[in-house]
C-alpha cells in the first residue's frame, strides 16, 4: 500500500488535501487533526516573535472540512515583542470559514525555572507499546495511516480510556519536514477517537472545538496522549488528554463533543 507523501500539496493560492486527511465519518471530509496542524503552521509563519513558543491553541470548528482545496488567512490580533495573539482561518473552495485558530505565542529565554519531577503519563515507552491501526475507517488510505500508532494502554478498537504514542509516516506539507508541534496537532484531535465510549457504528461524537495548552514544546519523533472521554447524558461530552513526549508531559488538551445516534 503506497501512501501519499504528505497530508497537503501546496497550490498557487493554498493547499490541496490528499487522501491521508480523510476522517472516519465521511470519505469526503477531513479529520480535524491535519487542518489543525496546517493552521498552526500558518500562525507560526505569521508570528512577529522569532523563535517564540506557541503556548495555547484554541480551535473552533465551524463546519466539516471537505477533502479538496483549502486556503488560509492570517492576522496578528495582538502584536507584541514578548507576547502575541495570532489568528488563522481556514476556508474551502467556496471561501466560507470552516476552522479558526487563536494562538498565543511567547518569547522564550534559556534561564527560566523548570519543574523536574513531573511523572510520565505513559505506562510504557513506544518500543514496549502495542502497534495498532483503527478498524473503523471506511477508506484504506485515510487519516489513520498518516501516523504510526502504538498503545501503552487501551485500544483504537475497544471503548474506554487509552494512552498512545505516535510518529509521522508522512509530511504535513509536501517538501517540508513535519515539526514536532505540527505532529502533535495532527495527533491531538484523535484523542476522542482512541478514548471513545460509544460504538462508531451506532453513534457520532464529533468535536466542535479543540484546546491545546503547553508548558513546553514537544521534542523528538514520538509524541503521545493519555485520553479519557466523559459522557454528560445530555448529548454533550468532554474529551481531555495529557500530552507527552519521550521526556515527559508537555501539556493538556480538551475537546467538546456533540453526541447523537447515527
Amino acid at each position: 500500500m503506497e501512501l501519499p507523501p504528505a497530508l497537503y500539496e501546496p497550490t498557487d493560492d493554498g493547499f490541496l488535501a490528499t487522501a491521508l486527511t480523510i476522517g472516519p465519518w465521511d470519505a469526503g471530509l477531513q479529520h480535524a487533526g491535519p487542518p489543525a496542524a496546517l493552521l498552526l503552521r500558518a500562525a507560526e509563519e505569521a508570528s512577529g516573535i522569532e523563535g517564540g513558543q506557541t503556548v495555547r491553541m484554541a480551535y473552533d470548528i465551524f463546519a466539516p472540512v471537505p477533502v479538496g482545496p483549502v486556503r488560509i488567512r492570517t492576522s496578528l490580533v495582538r502584536p507584541g515583542r514578548r507576547i502575541e495573539l495570532v489568528e488563522t482561518v481556514l476556508s474551502g473552495a467556496e471561501d466560507r470559514p470552516l476552522m479558526r485558530l487563536s494562538a498565543w505565542r511567547m518569547r522564550t529565554h534559556g534561564d527560566a525555572p523548570v519543574t523536574e519531577d513531573l511523572q510520565h503519563p505513559a505506562a510504557a515507552g513506544p518500543e514496549e507499546s502495542k502497534p495498532e491501526d483503527a478498524a473503523f475507517f471506511t477508506e484504506d488510505i485515510a487519516y489513520h495511516r498518516a501516523l504510526e500508532w502504538r498503545f501503552a494502554t487501551g485500544s483504537f478498537n475497544a471503548p474506554g480510556p487509552a494512552s498512545a504514542w505516535t510518529r509521522p509516516r508522512c509530511e504535513l506539507v509536501a517538501g517540508e519536514p513535519m515539526t514536532p508541534l505540527q505532529h502533535l496537532l495532527v495527533m491531538t484531535d484523535a484523542a476522542s477517537g482512541i478514548s471513545a465510549e460509544l460504538d462508531w457504528a451506532t453513534a457520532t461524537f464529533a468535536n466542535v472545538d479543540l484546546l491545546v495548552s503547553l508548558h513546553r514544546p514537544p521534542r523528538g519523533e514520538w509524541v503521545g496522549v493519555d485520553a479519557r472521554t466523559v459522557l454528560g447524558g445530555t448529548g454533550a461530552a468532554l474529551c481531555s488528554g495529557v500530552l507527552f513526549d519521550a521526556d515527559g508531559p508537555i501539556g493538556r488538551s480538551a475537546a467538546s463533543l456533540f453526541v447523537e445516534p447515527r
